[in-house]
């Protein structure tokens, strides 16, 4: 499963072109009206009025601070902010925090194809019981990784990786009102779907390829934001059900196989006075 997921990430996280390297080469946020805009959708947005999420903080740490993608929307900034003080307080371990965005948002050169509204985070699986004592130094946060849940070359989690912290925190954000899904392997979604708790808050934790080693969590589009696009609407369901059961089948392995790379995406005309601000 590994190999294909690998595969898959190769085409859907590659090279967006030119373009993205125009947003990537920009160090400064910049603002065009009142207040923070998230502008376009998830995947072909930006965003004006960008906070940089602060180095170390109650319950988190910054990982890959070298990457320049620290940035997002005030709301997401108060988030993680939040749900970290949260699993401090309840001593489930420092969230290593990675990918935001980028200062002006957009396309990134590699790695994502969505983060490009500041609404969306990265947070590892690894819970750092160092980081819970000592602030990690540089190398660290440039070199650690955070390893699979996943038993190698296999879909079944692996128990050492894995611990009930995980779930705290995953249900912790999905109950969150501004958090629109969350996005896991499917094989934690599996886990999840057999515990005996209730269920209502994983209709927001939605399977996707890879997402072995960290969990992904959207918000929503702020309420004043008139230029962000939202995606559809959730399933009714908690999607523990046939739903699921296709991630693990051999339609599921072809089209992660077949993805193509994705063509350059076409941003709002309000990105390009962001981007040239």
């Amino acid at each position: 499963m590994r190999l294909f997921v690998f595969i898959l990430l190769l085409g859907v996280f590659s090279e967006c072109s030119s373009a993205a390297n125009s947003w990537a080469t920009i160090k400064q946020t910049t603002q065009i009206g009142d207040n923070a805009q998230s502008i376009g959708s998830y995947t072909a947005g930006c965003l004006s009025g960008a906070v940089s999420l602060p180095p170390n903080g109650t319950g988190y740490q910054l990982m890959r601070p070298t990457r320049g993608r620290s940035y997002g929307h005030p709301d997401l900034i108060r988030f993680i902010e939040s749900i970290a003080k949260t699993a401090s307080l309840q001593h489930w371990g420092v969230l290593l925090i990675g990918d935001l965005g980028q200062p002006r948002g957009g396309p990134t050169p590699s790695g994502h194809r969505s983060h490009q509204t500041g609404l969306d985070v990265d947070i590892w699986y690894l819970l750092s019981q160092q980081a819970a004592i000592r602030n990690l130094e540089f190398n660290e946060r440039e070199t650690w990784s955070s390893p699979s849940v996943l038993a190698a070359n296999s879909d079944i989690i692996d128990d050492s990786q894995w611990s009930p912290a995980h779930e705290k925190i995953l249900e912790t954000a999905a109950r969150r009102p501004e958090v629109d899904r969350i996005f896991v392997n499917p094989s934690v979604k599996r886990l999840l779907c057999t515990r005996k708790s209730a269920h209502d808050w994983l209709r927001k934790v939605r399977p996707w390829w890879g997402h072995d080693d960290h969990f992904h969590v959207r918000l929503k589009c702020p309420t004043n934001n008139k230029n962000c696009t939202g995606q559809e609407p959730l399933p009714e369901s908690d999607g523990c059900d046939a739903s699921l059961a296709w991630w693990f089948s051999e339609e599921a392995k072809t089209q992660a196989l077949a993805a193509k790379k994705p063509e350059p995406p076409v941003l709002p005309a309000l990105c390009d006075v962001v981007l040239k601000k």
